[in-house]
């Protein structure tokens, strides 16, 4: 039997990083991988596969910017889906070899096998023809999550989709109804709005993303709409089934799936893609002998040193549950394999970015003005427009925008949010400028690169300083 000081279970964003950070520390590690390639879900089927093809998507409708306009659709609507798929290859590829390098030059041992607890110190990574125990003086689970695969929902890998079968279609649809407006959802409905597909998203939610700043996913949603995405809000799908399409109806399939909705809508579509949750990848791990239980969702509850209630086994990443985001599983990662080997470190979630990259693209920082007010925290909020500066022109993103929350009475910096070109880069100022408690004056006076989105900045804290001096 191996021993190892540390058993990392799926090398996914956070059991790289845990795996690294313990290897720093001079402790022999070992991750257990059950694909024959190591990265996970987020290199695999999810983060870098959908982000991958946005950008393919992007380049076929021949802009950088993050917001095609009319006269791009032709060309997008005329690049084949199976060659914007094909083109992200080798981005894949490149990132599971990057990842193997990091395994190898740290001296990390890589066994391919699916895990399985025999008890809380054992594991048995079992192979198609083998398999290889191993005992560990500490275990992290981060074997992330799975498409929601409800029982009601018959997926087929070509009609009926999850968000792992879409890139893996030959052709696109000529429509398509999108189940679920989180992070998914949305990043896929904007991506395939912009080659043309009739999209139709469907969320039970008054709005999309609500845990985003909500003048920004109005700008969104207005964006969406104008990429002509029906969005049906407020709405439950309550069934999903297969059909013929009526007499005289092009379907790309040879069926077309009908969606019913609570209210006793019946839409129709030629696919329909489901995005409503995502369950922890935790069957067949054989928790209960290790003396653990999953939620009803395949999560597993921690600490907040991400140690599960048997002290010695931590888990980090989507499997343990919202934000579920690979940035944040790569510091959960980290942060965890600090704690389980007495190293110091200083957590500071206030400062976590959150990247969305729909169509245009998102992102924030801190508090939003909604939490500010549930909280009756003074604040004030500038606002900066893409199109007040030469850069946004230049880039031909007129659409663009930042606002920057400070508190009314110490001028301390306390979010950002950006909707637009290069949003999830720009947002990295303002998590700077939050850690360190800037005051907005700081932006007033400090000198950015000309022409840049980094202007913003400025902008936006000139605004938000004069509306203080006007109240």
């Amino acid at each position: 039997m191996r021993q190892y000081d540390l058993c990392v279970i799926g090398s996914g964003p956070a059991g790289q990083r845990a795996a690294i950070q313990a290897a720093k520390l001079g402790k022999s590690v070992a991750v257990v991988e059950q694909r024959e390639v190591v990265g996970g879900v987020a290199i695999n089927t999810g983060t870098i596969p959908s982000k991958a093809l946005r950008e393919a998507i992007l380049r076929a409708a021949h802009r950088e910017h993050a917001f095609p306009q009319a006269a791009d659709f032709a060309a997008a609507r005329n690049a084949l889906f199976a060659d914007l798929t094909a083109a992200c290859q080798s981005v894949i590829k490149a990132e599971v070899e990057l990842v193997r390098d990091h395994f190898a030059s740290n001296g990390i041992d890589v066994i391919t096998g699916r895990a399985q607890f025999r008890d809380a110190t054992t594991i048995d990574a079992v192979a198609e023809h083998a398999s290889t125990a191993l005992a560990a003086e500490y275990v992290i689970i981060a074997v992330g999550t799975t498409p929601a695969n409800p029982p009601g929902v018959p997926f087929d890998q070509r009609t009926i989709l999850s968000s792992d079968d879409l890139p893996k279609l030959k052709h696109l649809p000529r429509s398509l109804i999108v189940v679920g407006g989180g992070v998914i959802g949305t990043e896929y409905a904007s991506m395939l709005a912009a080659l043309g597909v009739k999209v139709t998203l469907i969320e039970g939610r008054p709005r999309l993303l609500d845990f985003v700043d909500a003048e920004i996913i109005e700008a969104l949603q207005y964006h969406l709409r104008r990429a002509d995405v029906t969005l049906r809000m407020g709405e439950r799908v309550v069934s999903i089934r297969t059909a013929e399409p009526p007499r005289g109806v092009r379907a790309s399939n040879e069926t077309i799936v009908e969606a019913e909705l609570e209210s006793g809508k019946t839409l129709r579509a030629d696919s329909l893609l489901y995005c409503v949750g995502r369950q922890g990848a935790t069957d067949g791990l054989n928790l209960k002998a290790a003396g653990l239980d999953a939620d009803p969702r395949g999560r597993i509850p921690v600490n907040a040193h991400y140690q599960t209630k048997v002290p010695h086994i931590y888990a980090a990443g989507d499997v343990i549950g919202f934000p579920a985001l690979a940035s944040t599983s790569m510091e959960q990662g980290r942060l965890a394999a600090c704690h389980m080997f007495g190293v110091p470190f200083e957590s500071v979630d206030l400062t976590l970015p959150y990247g969305i990259y729909s169509i245009p693209e998102i992102s924030m920082v801190g508090w939003t003005e909604e939490r500010l007010t549930a909280e009756s925290i003074p604040y004030e909020a500038g606002i900066a427009r893409y199109a007040e500066t030469a850069r946004g022109q230049l880039l031909g993103d007129t659409t663009g925008m930042l606002k920057l929350l400070i508190h009314q009475d110490s001028h301390t910096v306390l979010g950002v949010h950006a909707i637009g070109t290069g949003a999830t880069e720009l947002i990295h100022i303002g998590q700077a400028a939050i850690a360190f408690k800037a005051t907005v004056e700081y932006f007033v006076n400090t000198v950015f690169n000309y022409p840049t989105l980094a202007e913003c900045y400025k902008i936006a804290a000139l605004n938000a300083l004069n509306k203080l001096k006007n109240a």
